[in-house]
């Protein structure tokens, strides 16, 4: 009992703190009882071990819609855990299903109730059962509810507790600063008992901005969250979190405000459950990005939003000279901390993670050549009234059919090295079910919704899916190769998304980065050939230890002559182990080999290394 009642007063602790900055004038003692009961039922807490990492290199995460594999007469979330159980089990440990509650617009990212499950999905029944089978990630849409919601009936009404739920200025208000992810107005009058009222719309005029200058909001979503872990969430996407808090006279993205908003909220999933994780969704510029981190006590997980449109430059370019210069650029993660890495997503490929890191006219380029591949681009407003390109929008499988030149026949070998870069970086992978499955532009869902980012959420017939994967087509062999890839990683200790990771400098030809283990028993050098033709690689350039010798997982090519030259395929990725393939260190007979292991890895200026 002592021990329940410490944990209370640490969390009432932390909890009071955060409210002060949040809430300067408000009853913090008060709020902070409030908040903790409701996050932990009966206020029954325990203290969570500082920095601990909840993951390892076994973790990897499918994005799946909730009707992303659909079967007739069947609940769509039923038949989703069907094939994950089927197909996925051996590779995934958990799946993160995009919002699957009742919804008005935005496929789901409008919700109109929290609280239930969208029933042409399922029910909570089918949310628990995936639960139990995989860590279960979902989506906690923060900034914003549905013009349809419970809530907004309320407002327009007069009526509490929604009529102080919502953020309202007056018409003529001076939001020029704003920083905006569309091209739509900001301000939408509605009528009300009280006249006319003008609410904030980040996003459209179906997603209403929600206003946690009331602590009333927040207690609400504190509620909502509880709700979550109940049902057997483990793993939260605070979706467009960073435009959170609004201050006029600032850009009303990346607040203080926001980030204490986040670290309350740590906190208290934190002492009601050590192994619960917060990710936040930030598609913003890397640096902005990378203070989502806080120190150590923010986000557990941030998406690495950057590497999507550098990957995808780097492989339209056949140039890595980008990526590498970002890659050296990067903090390690915390203990505690880590990367969250994705190529493809149901939104699209982001292009403002890579303001300051790709010019201008490269930005540009590739959106002009993803056009030609039959993608489409996604446009934002400027302060100074123009647009500029914001996201692109393609199937990733499109995405990879050619180069700046064009066109050629080497998609599935483009594909399978972006995505063999992507699982051996540092940081947990997540990769979404189209890219898995070799998906490709859905124009007919585009045209019929009217949204770009239609383009790549198709809908698969169960049959029809089962059918392609079975035969000898692109979709399967992406689909297969895919798997192994990511069984591979999983068996790989230098794969642990916190291990040591340096870039290696072997041209711009030749994307190179090692990996070391945690125990620093396993060395993995990652070396991936990222243009369309053969390149060759001295493995003197790297820093191979003499009496080890060393395997390339993937093709399972032993080299015994640490002086010797590989070559590389276009688009051929080498994943260079001193492991076997039982995971023991394999060692030279002495007298064998060269050596230089003492050689430096990389000018110490420019290399990045922790452990």
């Amino acid at each position: 009992m002592s021990s329940q009642l410490n944990a209370y007063q640490e969390c009432h602790h932390r909890v009071i703190q955060h409210l002060q900055a949040i809430y300067p004038d408000h009853n913090h003692a008060l709020l902070a009882d409030n908040l903790i009961e409701a996050m932990c039922h009966g206020g029954v807490c325990a203290v969570p071990e500082a920095r601990t990492n909840n993951w390892s290199q076994q973790d990897l995460i499918l994005i799946t819609y909730g009707n992303s594999v659909e079967k007739v007469g069947e609940p769509p979330l039923r038949t989703l855990n069907t094939f994950l159980q089927q197909h996925m089990s051996s590779v995934i440990s958990g799946v993160h299903i995009l919002p699957f509650f009742p919804y008005s617009s935005d496929d789901g990212f409008s919700v109109i109730d929290y609280t239930n499950v969208n029933p042409e999905l399922g029910d909570w029944h089918d949310i628990e059962a995936i639960a139990k089978q995989f860590d279960l990630m979902s989506d906690l849409v923060i900034n914003h509810c549905s013009s349809q919601s419970k809530w907004f009936t309320q407002f327009k009404q007069g009526l509490a507790p929604g009529k102080e739920y919502f953020v309202t200025v007056p018409a003529d208000t001076d939001t020029s600063l704003v920083v905006r992810p569309r091209t739509s107005p900001l301000l939408q009058a509605v009528d009300t008992p009280q006249g006319q009222q003008h609410v904030w719309c980040t996003f459209s005029f179906d997603q209403v901005d929600l206003n946690f200058a009331n602590p009333d909001l927040l207690f609400e979503m504190v509620r909502i969250i509880a709700l979550y872990l109940d049902k057997g969430v483990k793993i939260f996407r605070l979706d467009a979190v960073a435009f959170l808090w609004k201050q006029l006279g600032s850009p009303c993205i990346n607040l203080p405000q926001t980030h204490e908003v986040i670290r309350l909220i740590r906190t208290l999933v934190e002492f009601r459950t050590a192994a619960a994780i917060l990710i936040t969704e930030t598609n913003i510029p890397n640096q902005e990005n990378l203070s989502y981190f806080g120190n150590a006590n923010e986000a557990h997980c941030i998406y690495n939003f950057s590497l999507p449109p550098l990957l995808l430059h780097t492989m339209m370019t056949g140039s890595c000279q980008h990526l590498k210069q970002w890659l050296m650029s990067m903090p390690p993660a915390q203990s505690g901390t880590a990367y969250f890495n994705f190529i493809a997503s149901h939104d699209g490929i982001g292009l403002r993670p890579v303001e300051g890191l790709l010019e201008t006219a490269e930005i540009d380029e590739l959106a002009e050549v993803m056009q030609g591949f039959g993608g489409a681009v996604s446009w934002r407003t400027m302060t100074d009234g123009s647009v500029r390109p914001y996201e692109i929008n393609i199937a990733l499988t499109d995405a990879m059919q050619g180069t700046v030149n064009g066109v050629d026949d080497l998609l599935v070998e483009r594909f399978i090295c972006t995505h063999a870069i992507m699982l051996a970086l540092e940081g947990i992978p997540g990769i979404y079910i189209h890219s898995f499955l070799g998906t490709r532009n859905d124009y007919a869902k585009m045209a019929q919704t009217g949204s770009n980012r239609a383009i790549n959420r198709h809908n698969w017939q169960l049959e029809t899916l089962t059918q392609q994967l079975e035969d000898q087509g692109v979709a399967s062999q992406i689909f297969s190769n895919m798997k192994r890839l990511c069984e591979l990683r999983q068996q790989q200790p230098a794969f642990n998304p916190n291990a040591t990771q340096f870039t290696l400098h072997l041209g711009d030809q030749i994307f190179a980065f090692w990996r070391q283990s945690m125990r620093r028993d396993q060395s993995i050098f990652c070396l991936n050939n990222v243009t369309d033709r053969p390149q060759r690689v001295a493995l003197t350039q790297i820093n191979l230890v003499a009496n080890e010798r060393w395997r390339d997982i993937i093709s399972g090519t032993v080299y015994e002559d640490t002086r010797e030259e590989i070559e590389l395929e276009p688009y051929q990725s080498v994943w260079l182990s001193n492991w076997d393939g039982a995971g023991v260190v394999m060692k030279r007979p002495v007298g064998q080999g060269e050596p230089f292991a003492n050689q430096p890895l990389n000018d110490p200026d420019e290399r990045r290394r922790h452990g």
